[in-house]
């Protein structure tokens, strides 16, 4: 995708490590793929250093709330000592669901930049508009569509393998099935 073309409601600024944070956070979301994880990666950064990464991992430690984004905070948190990040980016793959949004307004991150949109569970800009609702203490500024198509492919390629996995299985339960009667 052009690093040009970038989509934004509320903040038009492109910083050119913008795509090199997203290419980071896309390995991670490979990586996160590889161990069965829905892949979306997180990076936080602050003064052009990463702070704090993570991705999703609820099926590897078997927690409701290990999305990438919540593990990548909490790093931030524990490296800095703080738990208010406001002069931090934070890049995502995905746009944040309602979950992850509440944090990051919790967090009091400085910025938001997020790969695809989730038309599903988005809470950015598809389903809610967290970050930018006007009745909370903190709206943090974000930018969508750096390396969407890149994000896009990786979490489309990734449910397709999955569902023509569980679909091949249910070809061989039927076949043992069959073979049963």
């Amino acid at each position: 995708m052009n690093a040009s073309r970038v989509a934004n409601a509320r903040s038009g600024r492109l910083d050119h490590q913008d795509v090199e944070w997203m290419k980071m956070a896309l390995r991670l979301a490979s990586n996160a793929a590889l161990q069965g994880e829905v892949p979306v990666g997180a990076v936080v950064v602050r003064e052009g250093v990463v702070i704090g990464h993570g991705a999703n991992a609820r099926e590897t430690r078997q927690d409701p709330v290990a999305h990438a984004e919540v593990v990548a905070l909490q790093a931030a948190a524990h490296a800095l000592g703080r738990w208010r990040l406001t002069d931090c980016t934070l890049y995502v793959t995905l746009e944040p669901c309602a979950m992850c949004a509440g944090a990051l307004v919790n967090a009091r991150i400085g910025r938001v930049v997020f790969g695809c949109v989730d038309p599903k569970a988005g809470a950015v800009v598809s389903v809610a508009t967290l970050l930018s609702h006007p009745r909370l203490n903190h709206r943090p500024p974000f930018q969508h569509g750096v390396l969407e198509e890149d994000c896009a492919r990786l979490l489309k390629g990734f449910f397709q393998a999955r569902r023509a996995k569980k679909h091949s299985r249910n070809d061989g339960e039927m076949a043992e099935l069959v073979e049963g009667a």
